[in-house]
C-alpha cells in the first residue's frame, strides 16, 4: 500500500468532497511533523488525530476514543522513520485513510483497524500483537486488508491479495471499506509516480475498486475515485470536461432559483424539507455531455430534497408533479424497489416555465446517509450479538450486510484456483452493473446479474446438480434454458432423473455468471467425448415406420368412395367430423373445428356426410414435445407399447435449444383409450406436452 503514495496536491479539481463539505484541507505534512514529535500527555489524544476524533464524534457522540489513542500510538511508533515517496512521514497515510472513514460515519472498530491497516504489512507488528491489544475483530479486519507476500506469489500476488480481501469481506464488509478508503488516498496522492505505474493503478481501480464501491453503496468514495481515474486514463477528455465546468461557473446557474421555488412549494404544502443543489462530478458531466450534446445550465447539477419520513418522500413527489411539469420518462422509484447496493431514493425531473429541466432526487436523511456511505453507514454488523456469545474462529461469520453478488463471488472463486482465471472472471463479474431478483418455485429468491438466463439460475440454485437441468418454467410457462430472466420472474428448474446428463457446449453462449461458466467449462473438459457429441452437426429427422398400414374407420355416405382421415387434424371417434369430396373421387374427413373445413367450404368443395364405423379401433397422430436426454425415444415407445397401442410411424426432429419434437402416428384398439395414452406419454421424464396433431 505504501508504494502508491505520492504528491498530495495532485488533481485538486477532481475532489468534489472538498466543494461539497466546504471544509479547509487538512495539512498532512503538519500532521506528520506532529506525529514525529511523539504523543503529548497520556490523558488526552495526540494532536495528530484530533481531526479524526472530531469527525468521529460528529457521527458517534458517545464513542470511546481511548482505543483510537492506543491504536494511533502503536501505528505511529511502528511506522516511525518510514517516509512516503512524496517525502511525508508515513503515518500521514493511515491518518488520512482513517479520516476518510470517520467523515463517512464509520464506527470505532473500523477506525481502529484503519489506523493499524499497514502495520502488519510494513512493520514488525504481528497479528498476534494486534489481537492481544485490540481483540479478534480488529485483528480479523487488519489481516483481511494485509497484502499477501509477493515473494511467495510472484506475479499472482495482486489477484491473490484481492481474493484474500474479498473472502474476508464476505465475513466482514468493513475490510473492503478500509481498502476503498486506502485506495482513495493513494489515488489522491499518485502524482509523482511514473506515468505507466499511474495508469496501471488507475486501471485496477477502474476495473475492480470502483465497481466494488458501487456494489457496497459507498457513492462518496466511488464518485471521487471515478474522477481521479478519469484524469489519469483520459487526460484530454478530462481537460475538456474541466473547461466545460469552468465555463459554466462564469454563467448564471438556474438551479439555485429552481431550488428556491421548490422550497416555497414545499413550505406552502407544510412539508418540512431541506433542499440542496448538488453539482455533478466530472465523470457525470462527461456522460451527460456525451448523451445530450450541448449542455444547459441545469445539466451541471441536481436538486436534492431531504425529508424525515418515507411518506414525506411521496408527498414531495406529489407537490413537485403538481406545481411543475413532470418529465414522466425520468421518474424512478428506488424506495419501493431499492437497488441491490442498498440505495433508496425517488428520482424525477421537472420542467420550469423558463424551459429548464431540473433533475430532482428525494430521500430521507437516513437514506441520504446510506446513499453516501453505503455499508459504512450500517455501523458494526455484529453490534446486536450478545456479549456472552463466543464465535467459533473456524466458522464463517454470517454478515447481515452481505449482498447477493458477494455470496455468488465467494462461491465461484472456490472453483477458480488459477489466479489468472480468477482475475479475469472477477473483472467480468464486476462489469455487470445491475442485478435482478428472481423467485424460486419453492418460495426462495435468487440474486442474479442483469441479463442472466435460466442456466445461471440453475447453477445458482443447484450447483453442479444443474448439469442435469433439462428445462425451466418461467412464470408458469415452459421455456428454454437460454431464455433471459427479468427482475421479479418466478423460475422453476426441471432436472433430469438420469445422473449421466450433462450440459451442452452451447450453454456457454447463454451463461452470464462466473459460477455457471466455470462449472460448465469444467464439465466439458472432463467429458470431451460428451462435449463433442453436444456440438456435432444437427442430424436429419429420425423416422420410424411401422410394418402395417391402417384403414380409415370412417364411412362416407357416398357409395364406393375411398375415405381417408385428414393428416392436419387426425380425427378419431367420437370426434364430430365433416367430409369433403376431393380430386380422384376420394372423401377426406376433418374434425369440424379444423381450419381446413372453412377453407374447403370457401372454395366450393362438395360436402359429404360421414360417420364412424361400429368398430372402436382408430388411427391418430400425436405430437410429443420434450427436453432432449438420452434414451428418451426408447422410453416413449415403451410407454406407448404398455398402453397396447401400435406405432405406425414416428418422426423425431433434431433438438433445438435442448427441446425435441416427436410426431407419432398410432393405431389404437379403442379410441376411448386415447386420453390414458396421452397421460402415459406425458408422465415420461422430460416430456412436457402431448397434443393431437
Amino acid at each position: 500500500m505504501s508504494a502508491e503514495a505520492t504528491n498530495p496536491e495532485a488533481h485538486p479539481e477532481a475532489r468534489p468532497e472538498l466543494r461539497r463539505r466546504g471544509r479547509s484541507r487538512i495539512d498532512l505534512r503538519r500532521l506528520g511533523r506532529a506525529a514525529l514529535l511523539g504523543p503529548t500527555s497520556r490523558d488526552r489524544l495526540p494532536d495528530a488525530i484530533g481531526h479524526v476524533a472530531e469527525a468521529h464524534r460528529a457521527h458517534h457522540p458517545d464513542a470511546d476514543l481511548s482505543v483510537l489513542r492506543r491504536a494511533y500510538l502503536l501505528a505511529e511508533s511502528s511506522h516511525r522513520g518510514q517516509m512516503r515517496k512524496s517525502g511525508e512521514p508515513y503515518i500521514t497515510h493511515p491518518l488520512a485513510v482513517t479520516l476518510i472513514l470517520a467523515e463517512l460515519g464509520a464506527e470505532t472498530t473500523t477506525l481502529t483497524a484503519s489506523l493499524l491497516h499497514d502495520t502488519v504489512e510494513d512493520t514488525d507488528v504481528t497479528l498476534d500483537q494486534v489481537r492481544e491489544e485490540f481483540g479478534d475483530e480488529v485483528c480479523f479486519i487488519v489481516d483481511g486488508v494485509t497484502k499477501v507476500e509477493k515473494i511467495d506469489y510472484g506475479a499472482a500476488a495482486e489477484p491473490e491479495t484481492f481474493r484474500k480481501m474479498l473472502v474476508a469481506t464476505g465475513n466482514d464488509v468493513r475490510v473492503m471499506s478500509i481498502k476503498l478508503a486506502d485506495r482513495l488516498h493513494n489515488m489522491r496522492t499518485l502524482g509523482v509516480m511514473r506515468p505507466e505505474k499511474q495508469a496501471r493503478i488507475a486501471k485496477v481501480t477502474r476495473d475492480v475498486l470502483i465497481p466494488l464501491a458501487e456494489r457496497l453503496g459507498v457513492q462518496a468514495l466511488k464518485t471521487e475515485l471515478e474522477d481521479l481515474v478519469f484524469a489519469i486514463l483520459h487526460p484530454e477528455e478530462y481537460e475538456s470536461t474541466r473547461a466545460l465546468i469552468a465555463a459554466h461557473a462564469g454563467e448564471r446557474d438556474p438551479l439555485p432559483a429552481i431550488a428556491d421555488s421548490v422550497r416555497t412549494v414545499l413550505r406552502e404544502a407544510g412539508i418540512s424539507a431541506e433542499v440542496q443543489v448538488r453539482p455533478r462530478h466530472f465523470v457525470s458531466v462527461h456522460r451527460i455531455a456525451r448523451s445530450r450534446g450541448e449542455l444547459r445550465g441545469s445539466d451541471f447539477g441536481r436538486i436534492l430534497v431531504l425529508v424525515g419520513e418515507n411518506a414525506d418522500c411521496y408527498g414531495v413527489l406529489g407537490e413537485l408533479h403538481t406545481c411543475f411539469t413532470p418529465v414522466v420518462s425520468e421518474f424512478k422509484d428506488f424506495i419501493a424497489t431499492p437497488k441491490f447496493n442498498l440505495y433508496q431514493s425517488l428520482h424525477t425531473a421537472v420542467a420550469t416555465p423558463e424551459g429548464y429541466v431540473a433533475e430532482v432526487i428525494v430521500r430521507t436523511r437516513q437514506m441520504h446517509r446510506v446513499a453516501e456511505a453505503g455499508v459504512v453507514a450500517l455501523g458494526n454488523p455484529y453490534a446486536t450479538a450478545t456479549a456472552d456469545s463466543v464465535a467459533d474462529p473456524d466458522e464463517e461469520r454470517v454478515d447481515p450486510t452481505r449482498p447477493g453478488w458477494l455470496s455468488r463471488l465467494l462461491d465461484w472463486q472456490q472453483s477458480a484456483p488459477d489466479p489468472d482465471t480468477f482475475w479475469t472472471v472477477l473483472r467480468a463479474e464486476l462489469a455487470q452493473d445491475r442485478e435482478i431478483t428472481v423467485f424460486r418455485a419453492d418460495g426462495g429468491t435468487l440474486g442474479l446479474p442483469a441479463g442472466a438466463s435460466c442456466i445461471d439460475a440453475a447453477y445458482a440454485q443447484h450447483g453442479e446438480a444443474a448439469h442435469g437441468c433439462i428445462g425451466a418454467r418461467v412464470n408458469g410457462r415452459l421455456t428454454s434454458l437460454s431464455s433471459p430472466l427479468s427482475d421479479g420472474d418466478t423460475v422453476q428448474l426441471l432436472l433430469a432423473q438420469d445422473a449421466s446428463s450433462g450440459p451442452a457446449a452451447e450453454w456457454l453462449d447463454h451463461a452470464r455468471t462466473p459460477a455457471a461458466r466455470i462449472a460448465i467449462s469444467s464439465w466439458l473438459e472432463t467429458h470431451p467425448d460428451r462435449a463433442l457429441a453436444t456440438t456435432s452437426a444437427a442430424r436429419a429427422p429420425l423416422s420410424v415406420v411401422g410394418a402395417r398400414g391402417g384403414g380409415a374407420n370412417a364411412v362416407a355416405d357416398l357409395p364406393d368412395a375411398a375415405v381417408r382421415l385428414a393428416g392436419c387434424c387426425t380425427p378419431v371417434p367420437p370426434d364430430a367430423v365433416a367430409g369433403f369430396l376431393v380430386r380422384g373421387g376420394a372423401v377426406t374427413v376433418h374434425r369440424v373445428q379444423c381450419a381446413a373445413v372453412a377453407q374447403m367450404r370457401a372454395v366450393g368443395r362438395t360436402s359429404v356426410a360421414v360417420h364412424w364405423r361400429a368398430t372402436a379401433d382408430c388411427r391418430v397422430t400425436l405430437l410429443a414435445e420434450s427436453f432432449g436426454r438420452p434414451h428418451l425415444l426408447a422410453d416413449l415407445t415403451e410407454a406407448i407399447a404398455q398402453e397396447g397401442v401400435e406405432v405406425v410411424s414416428a418422426t423425431v426432429e433434431p433438438p433445438v435449444e435442448g427441446r425435441v419434437r416427436h410426431t407419432y402416428t398410432l393405431q389404437l384398439p379403442d379410441a376411448a383409450g386415447l386420453p390414458a395414452l396421452m397421460r402415459a406419454m406425458r408422465d415420461v421424464p422430460g416430456v412436457y406436452d402431448v397434443s393431437r396433431a
